[in-house]
């Protein structure tokens, strides 16, 4: 009877009892949020098991452990205070009437219905992963850079639906007024959006002229790396120094756009400064030598791609011209193959006693031809 009557106590107009119910429940939810959030987890990945192979349920986990762990802690403090009441004294107003308790309701649903849509969300970031891998056991490129765009358009409806939806039954927005007022007010937020939407249109002519796809190696203003993402706004490319840059995807189609990928092979041309005192005959044969060498390496390109001569005679040496096409994509293999080239020529001007000027392989540069 003393038990009854002390769990009965009155704290603001709630029994001890029901402020005991409440503390159960709030540490209840919040200890075992991570194992109800894996078991639901789980449990949904069963009925998607059989669509789900090449990814494991533990990327499944992760994905879906903070959405789903947000939104049992918000279902965990509605059933915890549901448990109490406010204090008469306090006068509060309904839930119906403007107030306190309209304002936190409203709140509540919003968090819900915001856990909800993450939740959606990390479910279509689990089946693009899905879909590329069976894109990556393909020979095509398309499907690589189909499945990123696709799931990100879908994101994007997810969104705006979700975001409707809470405008509809949270606040009891009228939609379809909604819409045509936008109408009217459409030109601010076409101007206020606009590099958004630019960004967005630069996808689609992305998507549609595929002037790049997903591991191509592209040089676009001062940037250059391979790239690893193609979004909805922008393209991310992994840089030599293995860093990601960020480029909107309006400059991707604006600005001029080198895709090296597409390349048959690559150019090398450098200059072969001798002295002033070489003999012109001992010129000439060095030069014929060094088209010999060109001549019979199987990774070089044949005439009409590949010239030896003698470009200028200037106050500090006589300059020849190198000019070949290693037939490679690859750049490694292409510094490789260079390589061999070059010791080759020194072997040769040694063997013939020619001696260079100090700027013997400075190389110019190499560009990639189509």
């Amino acid at each position: 009877m003393l038990k009854a009557n002390w769990l009965q106590y009155s704290i603001l107009d709630n029994s001890v009892e029901s402020v005991f119910y409440f503390l159960l429940i709030l540490l209840v939810g919040i200890v075992f949020k991570r194992f109800v959030s894996n078991q639901l987890s789980g449990l949904f990945y069963r009925f998607i098991k059989k669509h789900a192979k090449g990814v494991e349920i533990k990327k499944f986990q992760e994905l879906l452990h903070k959405p789903v762990g947000l939104f049992l802690v918000f279902i965990t403090i509605y059933l915890a205070f549901h448990q109490l009441h406010f204090p008469i004294s306090w006068e509060l107003p309904t839930e119906e009437k403007f107030g306190f308790r309209f304002i936190a309701w409203k709140l509540f649903q919003m968090a819900l219905m915001i856990s909800l849509t993450w939740i959606i969300l990390r479910c279509v970031d689990f089946f693009g992963l899905v879909l590329m891998q069976r894109a990556n056991k393909t020979e095509t490129r398309t499907d690589d850079h189909l499945v990123p765009f696709v799931k990100e358009s879908i994101k994007f409806l997810i969104v705006l639906v979700s975001f409707f939806f809470m405008l509809a039954s949270i606040f009891e927005v009228n939609i379809v007024s909604l819409i045509a007022g936008l109408g009217i007010g459409g030109l601010a937020i076409a101007l206020a959006a606009k590099d958004t939407l630019e960004n967005l249109l630069g996808s689609f002519a992305i998507f549609l002229d595929k002037p790049f796809s997903i591991g191509d190696l592209v040089k676009v203003g001062a940037t250059q790396g391979r790239v690893e993402r193609i979004g909805f706004r922008s393209t991310q490319i992994r840089t030599f120094e293995r860093t990601i840059v960020t480029v909107p995807n309006k400059k991707m189609i604006d600005a001029e756009l080198e895709n090296i990928s597409l390349r048959n092979m690559i150019r090398a041309l450098f200059p072969l400064t001798l002295r002033l005192d070489t003999p012109a005959d001992k010129i000439e044969t060095f030069i014929h030598s060094i088209t010999n060498i060109l001549d019979l390496h199987p990774n070089i390109e044949e005439n009409p791609n590949r010239i030896v001569r003698l470009a200028k005679i200037t106050d500090t040496g006589i300059e020849l011209e190198v000019l070949f096409f290693v037939k490679t994509t690859d750049p490694d293999f292409y510094v490789k193959v260079k390589e061999e080239i070059l010791f080759k020529i020194l072997r040769l001007a040694q063997s013939n006693d020619l001696r260079f000027d100090s700027k013997l392989f400075d190389v110019v540069g190499s560009k990639a031809i189509n």
